[in-house]
């Protein structure tokens, strides 16, 4: 091993002998070592090049040990302040050893110097050396992770806020609402609506397993393939089937996601609803009543040969319809009495005198009614649909 290789010591001690003993120890065991006479001279020393450690006499003319380890710890750069000291003293005692720890001496020795305690305690504290270089490594790395990922979720955000639609449709005689709103930047919550063949709008919600990037990434997928299917067939039924089977032609059941469409004929107020394991379409009623239609098939993803089965439905002046993931249920999971369900969700659906906007910032009101300014514990997504009365 070179003098390069070896851990550098600075000994500073003013007596001569103490010093000279100090350093052939130091240099037998193993290290290279420094000299300074005084504490000025140590400190000069020091920010010329700095060593892997600091042998100081507690006792110096001048500036003493306390005195430079003062200095040394209130400097700006972490490699002076954190740089491991221990000092040397002739006065034995507790009150000693609490002296040489107040003036931020990492360990200290006293006189007459035991070498084998010496040598312990410098490679102890080298050691622990070692592990906060590595610790801060570790913490530099996580960071630049951290800043990565931050950089990526902000891509993966702007491009999946690009896929949910910003503007809701322009129906005569009908007013459309909808929210989105993630756990973190991206979410596997995703909606939209689309013009079908027979001038009917097919409104679509669909939840994905899981959060973060890989649900987002599902959401991608699936505005694809509710446009592929709406482009290909002419039947809600007919599009959900074709969702499921390319869906799995994809994951091949490794993966699933509930679902459900409504095609809606605004002139009519007709619609058509199918659902695949997705909480229920609620039906608002001007009278006041709720209905509740659930979905007739299991999640997309998991059977290849699911039966979508059509549920016929009529929206009067008045009448809205709400669909929406399940994340509401648990919005105000911390007030445990009030977590919700279908049956309260629809309860929230009243006054039937607000507009889709308004009855749309009711409901998210209630549902996150006491979570605070806590995280959401899941993705939210919804749609309001209301016709005029």
């Amino acid at each position: 091993m070179t003098a390069n290789d070896r851990e550098q010591i600075l000994v500073a001690d003013d007596d001569p002998m103490s010093r000279r003993l100090l350093v052939r120890t130091l240099v037998s065991a193993g290290f290279a070592c420094r000299e300074s006479a005084d504490g000025v001279e140590a400190l000069e020393i020091l920010h010329k090049e700095i060593p892997s450690l600091l042998l100081l006499d507690f006792d110096m003319p001048g500036l003493n040990g306390a005195e430079v380890l003062k200095r040394l710890r209130a400097e700006t750069d972490p490699a002076f302040a954190q740089l491991p000291a221990i000092m040397l003293t002739g006065h034995g005692g507790e009150e000693s050893e609490v002296l040489c720890l107040e003036a931020g001496a990492d360990d200290f020795v006293t006189k007459p110097i035991n070498p084998a305690v010496l040598r312990a305690r410098i490679e102890t504290q080298l050691r622990l050396r070692s592990m906060r270089r590595q610790l801060q490594q570790q913490n530099d790395e996580l960071e630049a992770w951290r800043t990565n990922l931050e950089r990526d979720l902000e891509a993966a955000r702007l491009t999946q806020q690009s896929l949910i639609p910003q503007k809701t449709p322009a129906l005569e005689g009908w007013n459309v609402a909808a929210v989105y709103r993630p756990v973190i930047q991206v979410g596997g919550d995703i909606y939209g609506w689309l013009r079908m063949a027979d001038n009917r709008t097919l409104f679509w919600i669909a939840d994905a397993t899981g959060h973060g990037a890989s649900a987002a990434l599902l959401t991608t997928l699936t505005k694809l393939l509710f446009q592929h299917g709406n482009a290909e067939h002419k039947m809600p039924a007919t599009i959900m089937r074709a969702v499921n089977n390319d869906f799995r032609t994809i994951f091949g059941a490794r993966s699933f996601m509930t679902a459900m469409c409504v095609a809606l004929e605004p002139s009519t107020g007709r619609a058509t609803v199918v659902g695949a394991g997705h909480p229920p379409l609620l039906v608002a009623r001007h009278g006041g009543e709720t209905e509740a239609i659930p979905s007739s098939a299991p999640p997309l993803g998991l059977v290849e040969s699911s039966n979508f089965s059509e549920t016929d439905v009529h929206l009067a002046p008045g009448d809205a319809f709400f669909l929406y993931t399940d994340g509401l249920y648990g919005a105000n999971e911390a007030v445990e009495a009030v977590r919700l369900t279908p049956e309260k969700l629809a309860t929230m659906l009243q006054p039937a005198g607000l507009d889709a906007h308004a009855l749309l910032a009711s409901v998210i009101a209630q549902a996150t009614l006491g979570n605070g300014d806590k995280p959401l514990p899941d993705d939210i997504a919804a749609i309001v649909v209301k016709r005029s009365e």
